[in-house]
Parts: C-alpha cells; sequence; structure tokens
C-alpha cells in the first residue's frame, strides 16, 4: 500500500472537555500524519497515539497545514472521532457466495450499498466478519506483528470442496490451514456458519463444528466459540442460485443436531462453544433457551442470545423506570418484525399494567424482502406502510433504530421517516434501546 494512496484522517467530531477540543481541533480538520508516518486506518491511528509525545501533521478546514506537538499520558485517547475507519479504502470481497446480502438487494440503490468488504480491520475493530480469502501476505504479516485478534471469520464448511463451492473461490477450500496459522501464533477467531440446507448442513455442518471444535484447545483457544445460523433469503436473489430456504423441519433438525453436540462439549470443554442464533428457535416455534445457557453471550452480534438478553434487560428497565400510573393517559404504536412477536409478547403485558398506558405491539413480515419470518431490522419503509395504513395507531409509532440506516433516517428501500409520517399521518418516535423507548412511553 503506498503512501498515497492514503487519505488523510477527516475528524467528524470533537469530544468536550478532551486534549483534542483544549488544543482547538474541529470537525471538517484531518489529520495528515503522526509522528511522520501517516495512519492506514484506526488501529494505526490507536497505535500511534499511544507515544507520549505526538508531532501531528494536520489539514485544516481552510486547505492550511500545521505542525503541532502534543505531551501527553501514555494511551490517553485525543479525543477525535473519524468519517471512518479507513484511510486507504476497503477491502472488497472478490468471493461471489449466493445468500451475500449484498447481492440479495434490489438493484438501482445507490452505489454505495453494494460495495462488499472482506476487510479483516473491520473484523477486528467492530466485529464484522471476514473470509480469509482476501487476505495478501503482508495484510497476514500485519495481523501478525500487530496481534489482531479476536478475528471474526465466516467458516461455513470445513470440507473444501463445500467451501469453495458456497464461496465460489479456489482459495476457500484453505481454511483449516488458516486456522492452524492462527494456532500457532495464539490469535484467536469466533467463527460463523451459514447453514445452507442441501449444502453444508447434514453430515458436512457435523464435520464442520468438530473441525472447528478441535482448535478450542489449551490456554488460548484458537477458535473461541461458534454460531449456527440459518441462511436468509430475500425475492431479490439471483434466480440462478441453489439455495432453498429454511424450513420448519430443517429448523428443528438442526436444533437437534446442534443440541447434541453441545452437550458433548459441555462435558469436553465445560463450555456450549457451538451456539444457535435464535433465529433457529423463532423458525422452528420453540422456545428460546435461558439466559444461563449464553454464557458471557460471546455471538451476541450474530443473533444468539440477543432476544433473550433483551428480554432480561427490558425487564430489568422497566421495574426501575415505569411508574404505576400516568398523569397523562398515552396510546402507542411498537411496531417490530414478526419473528419476535411471541417473545415481545409479555414485555408489551408489562408496560400495559401501567395505568393510563396502552402500548399496542404491531408484528410485521417483509413483503418488500418476500420473507415470512422477518427480524425487526429488516423491515422497510414500505413494509411498515402497508402494515399500519388505516389503522389506529394512538399517539404515534415506536420505531426502533435497528430498522435505519446507521447515522440516517432512511429505510432500507430509502424511504424516510419523514415520508412514512406524512403517508401515516402520525409521529415516528425512532428509538434506539430500551431506556430510550420506555421514556417515549411515559412521556419522560
Amino acid at each position: 500500500m503506498s503512501e498515497t494512496s492514503i487519505r488523510p484522517a477527516l475528524i467528524t467530531q470533537v469530544f468536550p472537555n478532551s486534549i483534542a477540543a483544549e488544543i482547538g481541533f474541529e470537525p471538517g480538520d484531518a489529520i495528515i500524519s503522526i509522528n511522520g508516518t501517516r495512519p492506514r486506518d484506526l488501529i494505526d491511528y490507536q497505535f500511534l497515539c499511544a507515544d507520549e509525545i505526538l508531532e501531528l501533521e494536520v489539514i485544516d478546514t481552510k486547505g492550511k497545514t500545521h505542525l503541532l506537538e502534543i505531551e501527553k499520558d501514555y494511551d490517553d485517547d485525543l479525543g477525535l472521532e473519524f468519517e471512518t475507519a479507513l484511510f486507504d479504502g476497503l477491502i472488497q470481497c472478490n468471493n461471489r457466495c449466493p445468500f451475500c446480502f449484498i447481492d440479495q438487494q434490489p438493484p438501482g440503490k445507490r452505489e454505495s450499498l453494494y460495495l462488499k468488504d472482506d476487510d479483516y480491520r473491520l473484523s477486528f475493530l467492530y466485529g464484522s466478519y471476514l473470509t480469509l480469502t482476501n487476505l495478501t501476505q503482508k495484510e497476514w504479516d500485519r495481523i501478525e506483528q500487530m496481534r489482531l485478534s479476536p478475528l471474526y471469520v465466516s467458516v461455513h464448511a470445513t470440507e473444501p470442496e463445500i467451501r469453495s463451492r458456497l464461496l465460489k473461490n479456489h482459495r476457500a477450500g484453505q481454511i483449516l490451514e488458516q486456522l492452524q496459522w492462527f494456532k500457532e501464533r495464539r490469535l484467536q477467531i469466533h467463527a460463523q456458519v451459514v447453514v445452507c440446507p442441501g449444502i453444508n448442513d447434514g453430515v458436512y455442518l457435523e464435520k464442520t463444528i468438530l473441525d472447528l471444535a478441535k482448535f478450542h484447545q489449551g490456554e488460548i483457544p484458537t477458535v473461541a466459540s461458534v454460531a449456527v445460523v440459518p441462511v436468509g433469503l430475500t425475492r431479490f436473489r439471483p434466480r440462478e442460485d441453489e439455495l432453498i430456504p429454511v424450513t420448519r423441519e430443517k429448523a428443528l433438525e438442526v436444533i437437534g443436531q446442534i443440541q447434541v453436540l453441545q452437550s458433548q462439549f459441555q462435558h469436553d470443554f465445560d463450555s456450549t462453544f457451538a451456539w444457535l442464533a435464535d433465529e433457529w428457535f423463532l423458525i422452528a416455534g420453540q422456545d428460546l433457551p435461558p439466559e444461563s445457557h449464553y454464557e458471557d453471550y460471546p455471538q451476541i452480534g450474530n443473533g444468539v442470545g440477543s432476544i433473550r438478553q433483551f428480554i432480561q434487560e427490558f425487564q430489568d428497565i422497566a421495574n426501575q423506570m415505569l411508574p404505576s400510573r400516568l398523569e397523562i393517559p398515552r396510546q402507542w404504536t411498537w411496531v417490530v418484525g414478526n419473528a419476535v412477536e411471541n417473545a415481545f409478547a409479555p414485555l408489551v403485558q408489562q408496560l400495559n399494567e401501567v395505568t393510563g398506558l396502552v402500548v399496542n405491539l404491531v408484528a410485521l413480515r417483509s413483503n418488500y424482502w418476500g420473507q415470512e419470518i422477518t427480524v425487526t431490522g429488516l423491515l422497510t419503509g414500505q413494509d411498515l406502510w402497508s402494515g399500519l395504513a388505516g389503522k389506529d395507531l394512538g399517539d404515534g409509532i415506536l420505531l426502533p433504530t435497528v430498522m435505519l440506516k446507521h447515522d440516517d433516517t432512511r429505510f432500507l428501500d430509502d424511504m424516510t421517516v419523514e415520508e412514512l409520517s406524512g403517508k401515516l399521518g402520525v409521529s415516528l418516535f425512532p428509538v434506539n434501546g430500551i431506556e430510550e423507548l420506555i421514556a417515549v412511553c411515559i412521556g419522560a
């Protein structure tokens, strides 16, 4: 990577009372170099800023370059946030996985929606999954030198032929050798397996889990955990693919298969090790496992235990925040995906025990994506419009922000919150988290 391809790190936020605020940094300024080195990404930035004396080359909003010297305590943060974590561009994915969500979107949207990343830096920083098939030797060396661990790896299958078939990449068959590379360097990964019926299920799924379990040994197990996730399909997916949706029968089969292995792992490792995503139980119509099953929630980002954790946190926070009655009666519509309808019923009951508060849960499926069972985050503006039009929506709609694009007011279909509010003739209240949801409910 040449230094000329590294863009200055554009600052979008300066935190109050920080070192950067005291010096006079402003949003729109950009860092060119730190102690003579141009940071490639947020990892470089954090590493370089660990020094006690920093020499910064900065370009301000007017294009003027400044040289600054900063003395600080070791590891003190400057208090800056950047436009992106990657200053040298995204490492893109050249695999052609038929279940990739990027390829299951409708055409004609913004170009950025079709960028497929396979970037180990985003994996290290944010827990996004990569395949390891798009790394150059230089990137492998950097992972080792900077001890970038844990990473999150999409394994899907350990049988070389099956993994290559899924990723449409001949390098995909090297996964076991790559896991050995991590083991020799005492680096860790968290793995995911997206189950595609008829391809990597059955005996191949069992082989994959058992192969990964061989790397769950020692003081620093190479494979720290595994998430088993059902393939998600939309009506926009390429018709030439070989994928079929997960049925209730298949979900019951996979649950039974993995639970047998979980019992073995509890005996061998005193850990569940391989977890089933919540969606399996929702598709199968089964109760979710208890909270104690999920240990320290190592695969929460993969939807493993997220519903159970939400329910527990909701009940705890509600017990602290909910009054016995409201001075001014309020009625709300709380919209969610139909995947969580049954699981959230007790939460609505708890809200409605407050005198003067009425919360109606509306659980929708996504006609936009063509899914019978839909998680809340995939509901679009069009889904809400078709599902809520003509209904008594009370004082407004409680809208989980997981439906909206990051730091935006648009749904995945590009409809805005303002547009939907106008169509429905009611206010929408985006709520980020449980405390915000309850605060809106009670008018706090």
